[in-house]
């Protein structure tokens, strides 16, 4: 069964850096669309950002394009988001989502999140 752990949130001044990281196992990774999403209290969870299944071709929503990069590694099965000039806004848990099967974009994993908390 797979297996998402998020990790790297934390609280961070405006302006500050922060760097998410999600391991999967005990899957086929390589062959997975990987995803993070966000949902902020009260909110919705919304797609961040996706990244396809050899790391070459990526999709950004508004707000994170020129701020936020997403990377993967399928030697080490893990995928990263990479986040700065963080804002107030920006605060939510932070998750970590998997195809549910090959080369799928509908998510049917999911890791039990990471705090991100931006103060101003």
């Amino acid at each position: 069964q797979v297996q998402l752990v998020e990790s790297g949130g934390g609280l961070v001044q405006t302006g500050g850096s922060l760097r998410l990281s999600c391991a999967a196992s005990g899957h086929t990774f390589s062959a997975y669309i990987m995803a993070w999403f966000r949902q902020a209290p009260g909110k919705e969870r919304e797609l961040v950002a996706r990244i396809n299944w050899t790391g070459d071709d990526t999709y950004y929503v508004d707000f994170a394009k020129g701020r936020f990069t997403i990377s993967r590694d399928n030697s080490k099965n893990t995928v990263s988001l990479q986040m700065n000039n963080l804002k107030p806004e920006d605060a939510a848990t932070y998750y970590c989502a998997m195809g549910e099967r090959p080369y799928s974009y509908d998510y049917g994993v999911w890791g039990q999140g990471t705090q991100v908390t931006v103060s101003s």
